[in-house]
Order: C-alpha cells, then sequence, then structure tokens
C-alpha cells in the first residue's frame, strides 16, 4: 500500500488539533473567570445543571466510551505501541484531541499493514 499522508490522515490531524485547542479554550475561560474551582463533581454538576448541558454531556460519556472500546479494540489487533498514551491523552486534554489523533496513528498503522 501506499504510504504517505492521506487527505484523511490530514482530516483526522486537523480534527485532532482543533479538539485540543477549543475545549482548552474554554476550560481556561473557566478557570480565569469561575469563582469554582475546577474539578470532576463540578463538570458533571455543570454539565447536567439543565436538560439541554445533560444532553451534551451525556452524548459525550457515552460515545465516548464506545469509542475508546473501539481504540482499545483496534490497538490490540493491529499491535499498536503506546496504547496507554490515547487514554493519557483523553483525560489530559481532551477526548476530541485524543480520538481524532488515533484515528490518525490507525490509518499509518493500516498503511505498514
Amino acid at each position: 500500500m501506499k504510504s504517505g499522508i492521506t487527505p484523511l490522515m490530514i482530516f483526522f490531524l486537523v480534527c485532532s488539533l482543533t479538539g485540543l485547542v477549543v475545549p482548552w479554550y474554554y476550560n481556561i475561560q473557566h478557570m480565569l473567570l469561575s469563582p469554582i474551582a475546577p474539578s470532576v463533581a463540578e463538570y458533571f454538576r455543570q454539565g447536567t445543571a439543565t436538560p439541554l448541558a445533560a444532553s451534551l454531556t451525556w452524548d459525550l460519556l457515552i460515545g465516548a466510551t464506545a469509542a475508546t472500546t473501539f481504540m482499545m479494540i483496534e490497538i490490540r489487533r493491529l499491535n499498536m505501541k503506546f496504547w496507554w498514551l490515547y487514554l493519557v491523552a483523553t483525560f489530559l486534554f481532551a477526548f476530541a484531541c485524543a480520538f481524532p489523533f488515533f484515528l490518525f496513528m490507525r490509518e499509518r498503522r493500516l498503511q505498514k499493514i
């Protein structure tokens, strides 16, 4: 198979970078403007404060759970290295960053087999 960066891979990288910048823009806004200290408990409290916020929060959690399961299965199936980095990136940066980056790395791995 031809190697190199494909348009799909570029798309995944752009999504990953956007998924890092946009959520952290809002995280920083919260840290700078809110008198409430950031915490997991506070995230869920504010993330479920209204029906619309709860819908978005649960949509993300359910989708991220399915996608993370897929990531772990694919990492094992394709014998990808550094599996733990994707999990760390999910919780340290953002799922919106980690999952597209995983998809980019998966495409690279698929090119090699």
